[in-house]
């Protein structure tokens, strides 16, 4: 078999896999959508740190640290609640919860922060 053709057999045997892992996670578009609609929604809060294990971080880095968080625990994750709930809460490691600090000084748990951000995605699409 030619080279060109053998490295077309495996990106197709590849995009099977990715498409397969992608239904096996259970997430419907909608949520998986909803998800994403969070992690940017933190990625934009450039004003913003992102307090974890008593560290702060900035919007992209808190980003992207919850995209490999869900990565990781992707089977734990049916919907934008359970993200919230076993991701963007609390630290795994430490039980401690993720917080946010914004540019006036204030603080307030992401958690709660997702939920109103939540709601207004769901308004948006309504």
């Amino acid at each position: 078999m030619r080279t060109g053709a053998r490295l077309v057999r495996i990106g197709c045997v590849l995009l099977i896999v990715a498409i397969a892992a992608a239904a096996a996670d259970g997430l419907s578009a909608a949520e998986r959508t909803r998800i994403e609609a969070l992690i940017a929604a933190v990625a934009g809060m450039t004003d913003a740190a992102f307090i974890r294990n008593g560290r702060s971080y900035d919007a992209g880095t808190a980003a992207e640290f919850l995209r490999r968080k869900w990565q990781r625990h992707a089977a734990e994750v049916r919907s934008a609640e359970d993200f919230i709930d076993k991701i963007a809460s609390t630290s795994s490691t430490t039980g401690e919860p993720y917080r946010i600090r914004f540019a006036d000084g204030r603080e307030r748990p992401c958690a709660d922060a997702l939920r109103e951000e939540l709601e207004q995605i769901r308004t948006k699409v309504r």
